[in-house]
């Protein structure tokens, strides 16, 4: 899993263009069993996927903690809001609440486990979203978790094989 975590800029950033042409003619005509692909193709993934065996989206990236994320966290953690909030979060350029640091606070890197797993931010139990309902309208952060997450490269891969796009310009008569 490290070597697939090690390589994945570089395949994402060669896919990169390829992935932003193939969403935008997937916007354009998005097929009525998109939803029903993505999950079928995120279930098979996650059968072969260990989240544990990775951890690269709680080393590199933050979710967005929601009020409620933040009020069930410092509950769960015995601690006001206020001080959870000051400790541990800060608002990033986009107006949302986001950890500080990178990684995780809550990670314990000898074995990738999270220590409010069962409390942690939605964004974290949804995470990488390719499941998710309505999946045409978070093509631009799956395009963005393919940099992070190796199960989204793969499935956005096995996405183009199960949905196929022409990517070539019509050709010139001659």
């Amino acid at each position: 899993m490290q070597k697939q975590v090690e390589q994945l800029p570089s395949l994402a950033k060669e896919a990169h263009k390829e992935n932003k042409k193939y969403f935008a003619n997937l916007r354009k005509r998005t097929p009525k069993n998109l939803d029903y692909v993505m999950q079928e193709l995120h279930d098979k993934e996650f059968k072969k996927t260990d989240c544990l065996a990775c951890g690269n989206c709680c080393k590199t990236t933050s979710p967005i903690f929601t009020v409620k994320d933040i009020e069930r966290i410092a509950k769960h953690l015995k601690m006001k809001v206020a001080v959870f909030t000051n400790q541990y979060l800060e608002r990033d350029t986009d107006d949302f609440m986001v950890l500080k640091s990178s990684p995780c606070v809550f990670l314990d890197e000898s074995d990738n486990t999270c220590f409010i797993y069962d409390v942690r931010p939605k964004a974290c139990s949804e995470y990488p979203h390719t499941n998710r309902k309505k999946f045409i309208q978070i093509t631009d952060l799956t395009i963005a978790n393919i940099f992070v997450c190796p199960a989204t490269y793969a499935i956005v891969e096995n996405l183009k094989k199960a949905l196929p796009y022409e990517y070539n310009v019509k050709k010139k008569r001659k």
